[in-house]
């Protein structure tokens, strides 16, 4: 008995002396963050850009230069993209950053949110509106030809839309509404306009996974879009290819669906699916950039804005084909546009 009990009486010294060495390190003040002291690999690795690219993106994205939380937490607009970039780069905690940023968990989330929040208020619309100067009438007679120049049988296509499930932690309540029964799994949606030069021209979303492509299409309201800007003073219109989930439209052209298809159908289908295929590598680029998205453990619906997540990923995607080309537009050799005129207004 009296063996047992010096054990028990060790054990809680050894875990006494344990939470004081905590406390102690703990309360000994951090480095800060310096971004002069990483190379570029290091920034390629930990941001997704490059030393001197994190400086013009962070410009470029009118970054505050100082950035003021709702608890008073100050840091640099530098900085705070920083933490932005790398919390959605990777599914690591918060207090996995504490050493690189030298600031507590509860410091990083609030400036994390407050950048995330700025970026999605201040630059979504570019994923939502349609008229902007790099997708005018030249530039789309451009994307046609290279998709063209890919064997393409249409003349008039500029991109490709399509629909992705990003699947989310299964919440405690309306679990119905965000069921996919076709991947089997609690999810969202979001559906994607992808252009021959690798840029997301339109995204919408999120929706309940339940739901079907066709009511995204029909709840975005991009046809409408397309009608007003997609068209020539001739009445000519270019037109987007989608999946056959997607109704056919002036403005939207899907393969052929009959029971019995002719060898020119066929041989139409199988070509535009060759092409089509790149709206799927844009999809595995966004996450391979930001794999934060892909660890549905930590996409809480009721807990975190899982939507606004993807929205931003897509959009410095986007910052980052500008800077660095995609597989899309190498596949269709059409380079995409710069950094500064695709965030123009």
């Amino acid at each position: 008995m009296a063996d047992i009990c010096s054990l028990a009486a060790i054990t809680e010294d050894d875990e006494l002396l344990l939470l004081s060495t905590i406390r102690k390190a703990e309360d000994v003040s951090m480095p800060k963050f310096s971004l002069e002291d990483l190379t570029d690999e290091q920034c390629l690795n930990l941001f997704r850009f490059s030393k001197d690219d994190l400086y013009i993106v962070c410009q470029a994205l009118n970054i505050p230069m100082k950035i003021t939380c709702s608890n008073g937490t100050v840091c640099t607009g530098l900085e705070g993209f920083c933490i932005l970039l790398r919390r959605l780069s990777y599914p690591c905690r918060l207090e996995d950053l504490r050493p690189l940023f030298g600031r507590s968990a509860a410091e990083l989330s609030y400036i994390f949110n407050e950048v995330l929040d700025y970026v999605h208020n201040v630059h979504g619309h570019l994923l939502e509106n349609l008229n902007r100067p790099w997708l005018s009438i030249q530039n789309l007679e451009q994307f046609a030809a290279s998709i063209q120049r890919r064997d393409g049988p249409l003349h008039n296509c500029w991109g490709f839309i399509d629909g992705t499930v990003r699947p989310i932690c299964r919440p405690q309540k309306q679990q119905k509404l965000v069921f996919n029964g076709h991947k089997r799994v609690h999810s969202l949606k979001f559906q994607s306009i992808v252009t021959p030069n690798g840029i997301v021209a339109h995204l919408f979303g999120p929706m309940e996974g339940r739901r079907h492509d066709a009511a995204l299409f029909r709840e975005s309201s991009v046809e409408m879009q397309m009608r007003r800007h997609m068209t020539t003073r001739q009445g000519n219109t270019f037109v987007v290819y989608g999946d056959p989930a997607y109704p056919l439209t002036p403005h939207i052209i899907t393969p052929y669906r009959n029971g019995v298809l002719s060898a020119n159908q066929m041989l139409f289908n199988k070509k535009m699916s060759a092409v089509r295929i790149c709206v799927e590598w844009n999809f595995g680029k966004v996450l391979s950039l930001f794999a934060f998205l892909d660890y549905k453990k930590n996409q809480k619906l009721y807990l975190q804005p899982v939507g606004k997540y993807y929205k931003v990923a897509t959009l410095l995607t986007n910052c980052h084909t500008c800077l660095y080309g995609s597989e899309t537009s190498s596949f269709f050799g059409l380079d995409p546009p710069s950094l500064v005129s695709y965030l123009n207004e």
